[in-house]
Order: structure tokens, then sequence, then C-alpha cells
């Protein structure tokens, strides 16, 4: 076996050892990049015979009985499993995978070299796939609007509807998130997704052309009534420079009230959501983050916002599909008073990862490194936030176009303003 393939996986598997004993749950997006993380050097070996000396030298001393097994399994395959030769890069792919997946953190995960291209191209604002916003927290994934002009639209993909297989593939008991991963693909390759819809007592099949998708990470407009909308889709390289630009233009018109959209929002960079809160409070802690060996690292607001004026009311949209950054965000103004929100319950992703890049592209991987609480210091995690007005938004309402979620936010600033 080649002896860079067998030191690249002991490195990975070291690392994750190391970075493995931290806590639980989700993704905010920091980046690190790790080019040579460290050397392992050659070490005599006390494992049994079946590791091949070759394999010893590339095996840390203290770990030598540690992996022996390991060693043992990857020269049985190599000897006897029926189909040669094997595919070495396929195996060590899926080594990392299999050790990720048994820290039984369902955010702690291996993403191979598209994945991690895919996740990375979806927070710069672009991306390959078929152009649909979608809800992860489901048994199945779940479309909750395509958007518009997008090959999910024109294929007929509906608000609700549950991708069940992908390409033939049953994805009953698949992560959502790995399920969305799947659907990501190459502008111009075809992915056929199984879908089951509402009220259809059959499933229905669809055959849809991916292609390049931009979509707008921040937006916004004056509604009636003098109420600036604002609406940030993810926490991405894009957001503050669209964001700002949404700001200058809405807040020139002096808005009597802001309706800030963090629905179906799944999170993306830390810094980019402390960034997005100082653009409406003018003070105050952000959020805490709890690293497992009890240090705490404090983020607090920026200076400089343009809607921190506390006599223009704030209202926030959050809804189950509101994750990580986007809470962040939302419950830092809900604690700091400077908005309420309405909605449903928020996702509940309380904790941070780091991606990290593996050598040789082999993707990276996606590590919890904290937990993250709120400015009043609670942690939201498999929790979410409680909106302060509760509303729902049913299936009836997304097929009709009706939005209750935001018909009551200016119904209630208005109410607010005296109007």
């Amino acid at each position: 076996m080649n002896k860079t393939l067998k030191t690249v996986l002991l490195v990975l598997a070291v690392m994750a050892v190391a970075l493995g004993s931290f806590a639980g749950g989700f993704v905010t997006g920091h980046t690190l990049t790790f080019g040579n993380v460290f050397r392992l050097e050659d070490v005599t070996s006390s494992a049994p015979s079946t590791t091949a000396p070759e394999q010893q030298t590339a095996t840390p001393e203290e770990m030598q009985a540690l992996f022996a097994p390991f060693w043992e399994a990857w020269n049985l395959v190599h000897e006897n499993y029926v189909n040669q030769p094997v595919d070495d890069l396929a195996l060590m792919r899926g080594a990392i995978r299999g050790m990720m997946e048994s820290l039984g953190d369902e955010h702690s995960s291996y993403m191979d070299p598209e994945d991690y291209k895919q996740a990375n191209a979806s927070l710069e604002g672009e991306y390959e796939g078929i152009g649909a916003y979608v809800d992860t927290t489901t048994e199945y994934l779940t479309i909750t609007s395509p958007i518009p002009g997008s090959p999910a639209e024109k294929a007929g993909l509906l608000p609700g509807d549950q991708i069940v297989a992908i390409d033939g593939e049953d994805m009953t008991g698949i992560d959502a998130e790995l399920v969305r991963l799947k659907v990501l693909g190459p502008a111009g390759t075809t992915v056929h997704l199984t879908v089951l819809r509402e009220n259809k007592e059959e499933l229905l099949e669809f055959e849809i052309v991916r292609a390049r998708i931009t979509i707008a990470s921040a937006s916004g407009e004056m509604l009636d009534g003098g109420i600036a909308y604002v609406q940030v889709a993810t926490f991405g390289t894009r957001t503050m420079p669209e964001l700002k630009a949404a700001l200058t233009e809405l807040m020139a018109q002096n808005p009597k009230g802001i309706i800030l959209d963090l629905r179906n929002n799944g999170g993306g960079y830390l810094q980019t959501a402390v960034e997005v809160t100082s653009q409406f409070v003018d003070e105050g802690v952000v959020l805490y983050e709890q690293y497992g060996n009890g240090d705490r690292t404090t983020y607090e607001v920026l200076p400089g916002g343009m809607a921190t004026d506390p006599a223009v009311p704030m209202l926030v949209l959050i809804n189950e599909g509101s994750a990580s950054a986007s809470e962040i965000v939302a419950g830092a103004l809900q604690d700091l008073g400077r908005a309420k929100l309405v909605g449903t319950d928020s996702y509940g992703k309380g904790s941070v990862q780091n991606w990290i890049p593996l050598s040789g592209d082999n993707g990276a991987v996606r590590v919890t490194i904290a937990k993250w609480l709120t400015p009043s210091e609670k942690t939201i995690h498999d929790i979410g936030l409680t909106p302060d007005y509760p509303v729902e938004m049913t299936p009836e309402d997304r097929e009709a176009d009706r939005d209750p979620q935001l018909d009551e936010a200016v119904r209630i600033l208005l109410e607010m303003i005296g109007q």
C-alpha cells in the first residue's frame, strides 16, 4: 500500500481523536486550513504480527495496539475481497466517514471533495443544483420553496414535497442534510427525484437538469405602512455588502418599523452573524462560545450599525428552518430587547463547527468544537428559540401563496406604531 496514503490515514485518525472531544452540535462556519498538521515520526512497534512492518512504522508507538485491528482489516480486505483491485482511496475516505459517524454527533461529519465544494459554494451565493429552499429538520428532505425561475420550479416541485429517493436510491433513514448534498451536483447533469406529495396517493417522479443557481444573500423592500422588510437568506461572503446596500436604500426612506426575515435560513459564518446583529443594535453581547475545557469567548456588538434606533420597532421572522447563525442573530436581538420574534420555534442548533480541509484534495471534516449561548446565557441546542408571537404556516398556505407569518408581523408593527 502507498506509504503516503497510510500516513494520511493516521494523521486524520489522530486529528479526529484530538478534535472529537469537544461538545456536539451544529456549524456556524469557522474555516481553518491545515497544511502539514504535524509530523508522525517513525517508531518501533509492539503490535501483533498481523500488522505489516511497513504499517508499523507509520503508526505512532502509543497507538500500535489500538490500530492493530484497523490494519488487520485493511490487509484482510486486500487479500480476500473478491473484486480486486480494491479502491484504496474509497477505503480511506470510508474510514474517515465511519470515524466521524462514530462520534455520535449528527453535525460532525466527513465531506468528500464534491460535498465540500458545494457546501462552500452555497455560502458564496452561487452553487450548482436544482434551485430550491429546503427544510433539513424533517424525516425526509422537504422543499419549502422553489427559487423563481429555477429548474426545481420549472419541473413542478411544490412547497411541502418530500424527497424520498434520489436516482432510485431510498433516502429513508438518511440525514436530510446528507440528502441535500446528494441533490446538489454539476450544472448540466440530471438528477431523478422521487417525491411524496401530500394528498397524492402515488409517489411522483421528476427528472431535473441541474443548473448554476445564483441567489441573493440579503435583500429588502418597503411594505405598505412605512415598514422596511429585510430578508437574509444565508450568512456568507456576500451577506454584509448586500445587507448594507439594502439598509442604505431602506433607511433613507425613514421606515416606521423593521421586519427581519430569517425563515429557512440554515446559517453560515459566525462572524457574519455578529456583523448582521450589529446592524440592528448598538451595544451588548451577541453570543458566548463555550468550549469543552471550560474556556469561553465573548462576541460583542460591532459599532456602526445602520438600523439601531430603538424608536423604530423591529420584529424577526423565524421558523423551524431557521438554524445556527440565524438563531444567533434572532436570539441576540430578542435577549437584548431590540426585537420580538414571530413565527414558529427555530431548529435548535446551538453549537459551532470547524470545517477543516484535508490534505490532498480529500474533502474536509466538519467537527463540533463548542456550544454557543445567547446574551442571557441560554442554550438553545435541541430546543430552539420560542417566538413571542407564535404563528403557523400550513401546507395549504404555501400552496395558495399565503404568508400568515409576514401578515401577522406587519399587523403587529402597525399596531405598535399606532396605525
